[in-house]
């Protein structure tokens, strides 16, 4: 069960959210107002997923999603009306991982709610070892600990890292690579996937052409071994 908190004003929508996503199984708090839900936040953050209306009364959705930056890696799904290309651009920008236009589809956004929590860390995981590294998945710090070489990931390297933490052993197809940690809004090559892939490997492998971490699968795509 995954604790998700839902900032949003308009109620039919709140209870929607709120009913469909305790039906699975997530324990749900359920805010109305921005200043409330900054009070909250400030007080404690225990959450694996916040959903943020962008609208709110008193302090925007934008204004909570960069106090929440400033203490979790937490994955932010952004719900608003405004849904230009500029709008999803600066909640992105302030640190959301992905963004629903309003009128949205049920289905989708249980969709996205479970691959982002999927993207997530279990409990107690933030920091975690592949080889001789260590990897904190709240500071994007990559340490090697015979070395010790700092290595900061971007926030990009960080959700394809998770995305393959979450699915050791699996076969991962580039083109769910790119919808899940790029999204259907932007349109990467898969060479861009081949790129991450070959920096990851300076980093973790000790023989980056002979990778035992990140494996090719010819074809398909990628698994991550550990």
């Amino acid at each position: 069960m995954s604790k998700i908190c839902v900032v949003e004003d308009e109620s039919s929508i709140a209870e929607m959210v709120r009913l469909n996503l305790e039906m699975e199984s997530h324990d749900v708090t359920l805010v109305q107002d921005g200043a409330e839900a900054l009070e909250l936040f400030k007080r404690n953050f225990d959450f694996d997923l916040v959903i943020l209306d962008v609208m709110l009364p008193n302090v925007s959705g934008v204004d909570l999603c960069r106090l929440i930056r400033k203490k979790s890696n937490v994955p932010i799904l952004f719900l608003s009306a405004k849904g230009t290309t500029s709008d999803r651009i600066e909640g992105l920008k302030a640190g959301g991982s992905d963004y629903l236009p309003k009128p949205f589809d049920l289905e989708e956004l249980l969709l996205r709610v479970a691959v982002l929590l999927n993207m997530t860390p279990k409990a107690g995981e933030e920091i975690i070892t592949i080889g001789n590294c260590q990897v904190n998945f709240r500071t994007f710090v990559v340490v090697d600990t015979i070395s010790k070489q700092e290595t900061t990931l971007s926030k990009k390297e960080v959700a394809l890292l998770q995305l393959f933490y979450s699915k050791q052993g699996e076969v991962i197809s580039r083109t769910e690579i790119l919808d899940k940690v790029w999204g259907k809004d932007q349109f990467p090559t898969t060479r861009t996937i081949d790129n991450f892939i070959l920096h990851f490997r300076k980093i973790f492998e000790d023989n980056p052409k002979e990778p035992v971490y990140f494996i090719s699968v010819r074809g398909v795509g990628y698994k991550f071994l550990n």
